[in-house]
C-alpha cells in the first residue's frame, strides 16, 4: 500500500491518544510532514509509555537516523536529498520534544529539532533569516524570508505565520514555503509561552504579535499596506485576537481552528469538551513522577477560561473587520465548531468565509493538502485588494 493510500485508510477518532494513529488524533500534527506513515505506525506500536525516559529515545533515535543520512547526502553534494532527510529528522525530533521542553531530555530534543531544521534551510534561495522581534525589552527569535527581488523599490506583500501551543516555528516551515509560492514574504514566530518566545501565554501577550506585524512593516522588502496573518489551533485564536487588536495593520486573517471566540457550548457539548480535555490530562509527557502535562479541567474552570480568553469577553469581536477565512473539522474535540458559526454571525455582512470538513477533527489535517495552499493563495488575493 502506498503511503498516501495508507494515510487515507486510517480511521477517524478525534482524541489525544498517543498510542493510536488515526485521523483527528494525536499524530494529526505531523502527518503532512512525515514521508513514511508505516514507519510512524511501527514506532507507535513499540512505545512503552509517554514519560520522557520512554518517549524521547525512540523518536530521537529516528531523528538521529535521518540526520545522519542527511549529512551523508550533503557530503556527496545532494542538497535536495539532504534537505528532505533533515526535514524528516526535524519532524521526529519535534515528536520527541512534545509538547515542549518540560525536562532536560525534552530540551535536548528541542535543540536537536532546531539544529536539524536550520540545516535543512541552509541552501534555501532566497535564504531564511533568523531574526529578532523586539518587544518590551524581550527578543523573540523568528524566521523571515522574502521573495527574490523584493526591496524598497518593489516591496512584497507578507504573511505573519502564528504558531500554536505545541507546534513551534520549526514545524511551520511549510507555511513559509507556501507563502513564497504566492509571492509573499513571511515571518514565522513561536507563540507566547512556547519555543523561543518568552512572553507568557495570556491574552495580553497579543502585544508580541503586534510587534511581529510592526517588524514586518519595517522591513524594506515588505509592503506595509499588504500584511495578512495565518494561525493554526491556538494560533487560530491568536490570529483573531491580533486582527481585533491591530485592525489598522492586519489586512486579512486565516484561522484553522481556534477557541474560544464567543460561542457558548450547550451543556452536552461542555461535558464532552471537559471529558476530552481530562483524557488528554491523563498522559504525562514529563519525567516519571511528574504531574499532568496538560492540566485537568472542570465546567467551572472552563467558564473562568472563557471569561479570560473569549474574544467576546476581551471586547475585540466588533473590531475584527478584515476578511476572514476560517477552517476546521466538524468533529473537533478541542475547538468546538460553533466558534466558526459565532464569527459568521457577528461582524461585517461581507468578508467572512469558512470551510468545514464534516469527516475530520481538530484543524482538519486530513484535508491539509487542500486547505493549506489555498489559504496562502487567499491571503495573497485579499492583501492585494487592500491597496
Amino acid at each position: 500500500m502506498s503511503d498516501s493510500a495508507l494515510l487515507d485508510s486510517l480511521p477517524l477518532a478525534p482524541s489525544e491518544d498517543p498510542f493510536v494513529v488515526e485521523h483527528g488524533g494525536f499524530y494529526r500534527r505531523w502527518f503532512y510532514m512525515i514521508d513514511d506513515i508505516q514507519l510512524l505506525k511501527n514506532t507507535v506500536a513499540s512505545l512503552e509509555g509517554t514519560t520522557d525516559d520512554l518517549w524521547v529515545p525512540p523518536w530521537r533515535g529516528l531523528g538521529r537516523k535521518f540526520e545522519e543520512e542527511a549529512e551523508a547526502l550533503a557530503a556527496r553534494g545532494d542538497g535536495a536529498g539532504a534537505r528532505a532527510k533533515f526535514l524528516q529528522a526535524k519532524t521526529y525530533y519535534s515528536i520527541a520534544r512534545f509538547p515542549r521542553s518540560l525536562t532536560p531530555l525534552k530540551e535536548e530534543a528541542n535543540r536537536d529539532c532546531i539544529r536539524a531544521y536550520l540545516r535543512a534551510c541552509e541552501a534555501l534561495d532566497p535564504p531564511l533569516e533568523r531574526v529578532s522581534v523586539e518587544c518590551e525589552g524581550k527578543s523573540i527569535v523568528s524566521h523571515f524570508r522574502a521573495p527574490a527581488g523584493a526591496g524598497p523599490d518593489s516591496p512584497a506583500p507578507a504573511a505573519l505565520i502564528m504558531c500554536g501551543g505545541d507546534m513551534f516555528k520549526e514545524d511551520r516551515g511549510w507555511a513559509g514555503e507556501m507563502a513564497m509560492d504566492n509571492g509573499l514574504a513571511s515571518l514565522v514566530m513561536d507563540g507566547p509561552g512556547t519555543g523561543e518566545n518568552s512572553f507568557p501565554h495570556e491574552p495580553e501577550s497579543v502585544k508580541a504579535w503586534m510587534a511581529a506585524i510592526d517588524y514586518l512593516a519595517a522591513r524594506p522588502e515588505v509592503d506595509e499596506r499588504r500584511i495578512g496573518a495565518f494561525g493554526i489551533s491556538r494560533g487560530g485564536h491568536s490570529v483573531m485576537l491580533l486582527a481585533g487588536s491591530y485592525p489598522e495593520r492586519v489586512r486579512c486573517a486565516v484561522a484553522s481552528a481556534g477557541h474560544p471566540y464567543g460561542y457558548r457550548m450547550s451543556e452536552e457539548e461542555l461535558n464532552h469538551f471537559v471529558e476530552m480535555r481530562n483524557r488528554r490530562a491523563a498522559y504525562v509527557f514529563g519525567a516519571p513522577g511528574d504531574g499532568p502535562s496538560f492540566p485537568p479541567t472542570t465546567a467551572e474552570k472552563e467558564e473562568e477560561a472563557f471569561k479570560r480568553w473569549a474574544l467576546s469577553e476581551i471586547g475585540v469581536v466588533d473590531k475584527i473587520v478584515c476578511p476572514l477565512l476560517m477552517i476546521n473539522g466538524k468533529q473537533d474535540h478541542l475547538s468546538p465548531i460553533g466558534n466558526i458559526y459565532y464569527m459568521l454571525e457577528h461582524g461585517p455582512v461581507l468578508g467572512r468565509e469558512a470551510r468545514i470538513y464534516p469527516d475530520d477533527g481538530h484543524c482538519a489535517f486530513k484535508y491539509f493538502a487542500e486547505w493549506a495552499p489555498e489559504s496562502f493563495k487567499w491571503i495573497r488575493e485579499k492583501v492585494d485588494r487592500a491597496v
